[in-house]
């Protein structure tokens, strides 16, 4: 066998791994998709009242679900980033991967394993909050391109997301820290696009909310799945996408080898 080869078979191992253990401990994994869930009905049905009839113009197409459905499926993604935080960091703190260092398997197998198990339930925990929403009246109209190019733009988001989770699993001391340093990344779609236009907030909000990455992907995704204008926003998404994935790579990378010297 090729190195290539010894390291996607320890990393196949080490997948397994991490989903039998959330098969056998699902707590982590369903709280992260409840979350998004009453997000979604507190928004749809307290507030939604209000707050559609305050949305004029080609913004809102159709009902306010129709709205804020791709917006609670955006924080659906972020959320899910917490799982690989939390599964990192409980292996470093437990000494588990201690133990794979002294053992004969590839160094990126264990970050490689995390990454893609949680990418697997990052997706199902998506399709369950879409389902959700669609059970309570989101109506899409997308064609079958429009879905698939939906489906890869969330699959970017979610790598990139994962990665910087990855980091920061490595870096905190402890588990309910690991836990904590991805939330504000999980909030972040609230403070664009995904509740109310950007165009009703006040003016050093709006800069903000225009400039940071969650706008223009939801934008993006709500075109796709709602026809709406989309204009630059699915390059901006993928340059966004591009640079997290990249940035979180490198400092997980460097942070597990920091590990290792230590």
């Amino acid at each position: 066998m090729s190195a290539i080869t010894y390291a996607a078979r320890d990393s196949v191992t080490m997948f397994r791994r991490n989903m039998k253990r959330a098969v056998r401990y699902p707590s982590v994994a369903v709280v992260i998709v409840m979350m998004p869930v009453i997000f979604l009905l507190l928004f749809n049905y307290a507030f939604g009242g209000a707050l559609g009839a305050g949305i004029q113009g080609p913004q809102l197409k159709g009902d306010y679900i129709d709205y804020i459905a791709p917006g609670i499926i955006l924080m659906t993604v972020a959320t899910g980033s917490i799982g690989a935080a939390l599964g990192i960091c409980m292996d470093k703190t437990e000494g588990i991967v201690n133990r794979f260092r002294t053992m004969a398997i590839s160094r990126a197998s264990f970050l490689t394993g995390h990454v893609l198990s949680n990418l697997v339930l990052t997706a199902f925990g998506t399709v369950v909050v879409a389902a959700v929403a669609i059970a309570i009246g989101f109506r899409p109209d997308a064609t079958a391109l429009e879905w698939l190019a939906a489906a890869g733009l969330l699959g970017f988001l979610a790598l990139a997301l994962t990665w910087l989770s990855a980091g920061m699993g490595l870096v905190a001391k402890t588990v309910e820290s690991a836990s904590n340093m991805p939330m504000p990344i999980t909030f972040l779609p609230f403070l664009g696009s995904a509740i109310v236009p950007t165009d009703t907030m006040p003016s050093w909000m709006r800069w903000f909310a225009d400039h940071q990455p969650f706008t223009p992907i939801n934008e993006t995704l709500r075109g796709l799945l709602m026809g709406t204008e989309i204009g630059n926003s699915a390059w901006i998404s993928l340059a966004w996408c591009a640079g997290l994935t990249l940035l979180g790579y490198v400092w997980a990378k460097a942070a597990f080898k920091r590990g290792v010297r230590n």
